[in-house]
């Protein structure tokens, strides 16, 4: 019996999985909308892209700069344009060839003023445990006596002025919902009979109890694990996706996540199989990501810590590591590192230890902390509990085998408590690595980067090309990016900081009654170099620094008289010598090629496509510049001078090819170059028709003498370079052969793209 036509569906009928040839990330903001991006649009098809990525969209706290704190998941932020706005841009972006990524949050929501702006929070206030969006937050209501703490007033409580007015509580510009039948108490009665406590800032340290996002208490966690919570938040997003405005998803903070696997295979089901979705996860230098995730990869800073690994000298960094330590006197990587984690934990995190040791119990409290301070990865998931080898041995070595055993068997048997300990243990190595140590120890400043290991920071030609040919295998659509709106320092920065690995005689001649404060001043000075605004821009960044290193003042008890010095530490600003210019020149070349030609999806983060320089927060969230007019000229035939200049041929170069021919992007085999300068050289084939050839640790090539008869053995046939490239002949004709001399190949450029000439 033959079924109804409407019910077959024939394979060209099911959509192919979306994978993107390359993202570029824009950073939407009130001064940057959806119009702006619109208008950018013809830019970036001519650069070469293929998917604009944009950061969070959906309605978030007035002026917000960022979009990370969301009020209402049902609507797209008006201050951007709207619905309507994205709409536009995405069709847009389809008749230029461009599809959309979206950015999203699941983890948390934003506690913001007016707080009416979050209505799911505003009714769980109103109404207490039996508000039917009481299911949204984790809040532990026996921990706060049946009140939610809100972090929110200026001082103690009886210190500041609370007033009802109707049926709202007011402190200032703030209001808060009042309990029904509460209105026309006395102030003490009404405040004792509302579902939450208003409380001073500093008591969320040691009482909160609701989860948030590591220890920001204007962000609430959200139980996206509950699938109607999921079905709420993720309604306006997967509309989005059905009705081909949006390609692909980028998921903020999975980690955050009770059950990071079963919210991704539900998000999965939900958004259909060709989806593209990336998750941002920080992986260890020898963590993978679980295989049974149905996801493309991650957002990439696995990536950038390879390709950042290779362009530091493990001999100077050792010698470099060695000036650090014996002038500042900070101690060595490991021990910085687990001592950030236990101030970290028993200070900011005090609230959510305190939360897991009641779970466990005072007989395992103890090892409960241990355990986490000792978690050499961010955190386990549901299904492996079990802690790694090393993490049980240091922990048995501080609570005793007995305690340590009983938190293992809470783990397998307690799914609550697992899911707390893991969240927990994201927020910390998070909040301690990324947010305090990374700035407390900086030998080399470009290895204190998301994702970095710092104690060990150089990568092997071996282990990237080991590295790359695993992620071609199982992750071949995954995220890769360089720089992005979290890294501390954008690549170019890193590139010319790198170099001082090579050159650690740059670093003498420091002073001053902060030797950590002067060392970080002078590799962000140098790292920075002469660009618009450089000093008060590094000064800036310098205050962050020393507030989030918590050796002399924090963010929350600053030491006003030690920060008004702070300023005076950032030196006009500082150029490297020529020689280490150019080896700076060569990193930057370097590693934009090896991030473009690689396996996965390359991200460009907006304006990164020329030279990019710029620090934390909020220096790189700045509005994009597009060059616009240098692209135009250097497609009109004009040769490109200087970095920024051939960082731009280079990335557009690659980029158009990524997007006109995938095919060439596949697979990766190493080359091996051959003579007394063959560890300078780091070649790969992507596919038969494609060769990448990149120069390390350049500035130690120059004083050896060059290439020296270094060749370098190409796959049988004639090989071109690529046209627009640095360094490529304007005209055709130019072909190169087995056994050619890299003096030859790389005499005017230090990175080179080959393709298999057609016979």
């Amino acid at each position: 019996m033959s079924q109804p036509q409407s019910s077959i569906q024939s394979e060209s009928d099911v959509p192919e999985p979306v994978t993107p040839a390359s993202t570029y990330r824009l950073q939407l903001r009130p001064e940057f909308p959806f119009a702006a991006a619109e208008a950018a649009v013809p830019y970036l098809a001519s650069l070469g892209v293929s998917h604009l990525h944009l950061s969070p969209v959906l309605e978030a706290v007035p002026g917000s700069a960022h979009g990370y704190d969301v009020t209402d998941h049902t609507a797209v932020r008006a201050a951007l344009g709207g619905e309507p706005g994205l709409r536009a841009l995405g069709a847009t972006a389809r008749a230029h060839g461009l599809g959309l990524v979206l950015d999203i949050v699941p983890n948390h929501m934003a506690v913001p003023t007016p707080l009416r702006l979050n209505r799911p929070l505003w009714e769980v206030l109103r109404e207490g445990p039996d508000s039917p969006f009481a299911r949204w937050f984790d809040i532990d209501w026996e921990a706060g006596g049946g009140q939610v703490l809100l972090p929110v007033l200026a001082g103690p409580q009886e210190s500041c002025a609370l007033e009802a007015d109707g049926e709202v509580l007011r402190y200032g510009e703030q209001e808060f919902p009042l309990r029904e039948g509460t209105a026309g108490l006395e102030l003490p009665a009404l405040l004792a009979a509302q579902w939450y406590r208003p409380a001073w800032w500093r008591e969320a340290r040691t009482a909160l109890n609701y989860r948030r996002f590591f220890t920001i208490s204007e962000l609430i966690g959200v139980r996206v694990e509950d699938p109607a919570v999921f079905t709420a938040t993720h309604a306006k997003v997967l509309e989005l996706v059905r009705d081909g405005v949006v390609e692909g998803l980028r998921i903020d903070h999975v980690d955050g996540l009770a059950d990071p696997g079963e919210y991704l295979r539900r998000l999965r089901a939900a958004a259909g199989p060709h989806c593209w979705v990336v998750v941002e996860k920080i992986l260890a230098r020898r963590e993978r990501l679980p295989a049974a995730w149905p996801v493309a990869g991650t957002t990439g800073y696995d990536a950038l810590h390879r390709v950042d690994g290779v362009f530091t000298d493990p001999a100077g960094l050792a010698e470099l590591t060695r000036r650090y330590v014996e002038f500042t006197g900070i101690p060595e990587w490991e021990r910085t590192a687990a001592a950030c984690a236990r101030e970290v934990l028993t200070g900011d995190l005090a609230a959510e230890l305190a939360a897991l040791e009641r779970q466990a119990g005072p007989e395992l409290a103890e090892a409960v902390r241990e355990l986490l301070i000792a978690y050499p990865v961010y955190r386990p998931y549901p299904g492996e509990p079990e802690p790694v080898p090393r993490a049980l041995e240091q922990a048995v070595a501080q609570a005793g085998p007995a305690a340590v055993a009983g938190v293992r068997e809470l783990l397998l048997r307690d799914p609550a408590f697992a899911a707390r300990f893991a969240q927990t243990s994201a927020a910390l190595r998070a909040k301690s690595l990324e947010d305090r140590a990374f700035y407390r120890y900086g030998p080399l400043l470009s290895a204190t980067e998301v994702g970095g290991d710092p104690g060990q920071p150089a990568v092997s030609a071996a282990e990237f090309h080991a590295y790359c040919a695993a992620l071609a295998r199982e992750w071949p659509r995954s995220g890769t990016v360089l720089s992005t709106h979290d890294t501390k320092r954008s690549a170019d920065v890193r590139a010319r900081i790198a170099v001082l690995s090579q050159v650690p005689e740059l670093m003498d001649g420091l002073g001053g009654p902060d030797p950590q404060l002067a060392w970080t001043a002078r590799q962000t000075a140098l790292g920075l170099g002469e660009v618009p605004q450089a000093v008060p821009r590094l000064a800036e960044a310098l205050l962050k620094a020393v507030r989030e290193a918590a050796l002399h003042t924090t963010w929350t008890d600053r030491d006003e008289a030690y920060e008004a010095t702070v300023p005076g530490y950032a030196p006009r600003a500082l150029e490297l010598p020529p020689r280490a210019a150019e080896a700076a020149r060569a990193n930057l070349l370097g590693m934009a090629l090896l991030h473009l030609a690689m396996p996965g999806v390359p991200e460009v983060y907006q304006g990164a496509e020329t030279e990019y320089r710029a620090l934390v927060d909020p220096d790189n969230r700045r509005p994009a510049r597009f060059p616009v007019e240098a692209l135009a000229r250097l497609d009109a035939g004009d040769a490109p001078h200087g970095p920024a200049q051939e960082k731009l041929a280079l990335t557009a170069a690659v980029l158009r090819l990524r997007r006109s021919r995938p095919e060439l992007f596949d697979g990766h085999t190493p080359l091996a170059a051959r003579g007394p300068a063959a560890e300078h050289c780091l070649a790969f084939a992507r596919s038969p028709g494609l060769l990448v050839v990149v120069t390390r640790l350049s500035h130690r090539l120059a004083a050896a003498g060059g290439w020296r008869g270094t060749a370098l053995p190409l796959p049988p046939g004639r090989w071109a370079p690529l046209p627009g490239m640095p360094g490529a002949p304007g005209a055709p004709g130019s072909s190169y052969e087995s056994g050619t001399e890299l003096a030859d190949l790389l005499a005017d450029a230090p990175v080179s793209l080959l393709l298999r000439d057609t016979p």
